[in-house]
């Protein structure tokens, strides 16, 4: 457990855990959890949320690290003022969305990970759940 009170910036945070991840890899299934909410400096005009500009700093730092996968979702349902809970990432998300002719930097930057995890199919849609204990996020190393 990596903590259940993270906080700080999403990507900054995001980009932590991808590192952390990195030299965890040799761990064949290992499992990181964390909680807390992290917060997101509004700098573009793009649409996200905390777990999404989270999940996508991740991926930028895993770089296609195999057998990684990660989800990010708010128990309430609603990630920031989307209509999404979270997102998801597999080893391929950067690849599949360099396939669709997205620039994940940039969309970043733009604090459009939604956009990014649109495209791809692989936001976490709950509805509301009318409860709200915490942001979640688990990374599991599933292969070394």
């Amino acid at each position: 457990m990596w903590g259940g009170r993270l906080e700080g910036g999403a990507r900054e945070v995001g980009a932590g855990a991808g590192a952390m991840t990195r030299c965890r890899l040799e761990d064949a299934r290992l499992g990181i959890l964390s909680g807390g909410e992290t917060t997101v400096t509004l700098t573009g005009a793009g649409r996200g949320g905390r777990n999404a500009e989270y999940l996508l700093a991740l991926a930028i730092a895993l770089d296609g690290a195999p057998g990684v996968h990660a989800i990010a979702c708010d128990t309430d349902g609603i990630d920031g003022s989307e209509d999404n809970a979270g997102a998801i990432i597999d080893p391929d998300s950067l690849a599949r969305g360099r396939a669709a002719g997205l620039d994940c930097r940039a969309l970043l930057l733009d604090n459009d990970a939604y956009g990014f995890f649109q495209a791809l199919g692989d936001l976490v849609v709950t509805g509301p759940t009318l409860t709200n204990v915490n942001d979640f996020r688990a990374i599991f190393i599933t292969a070394a």
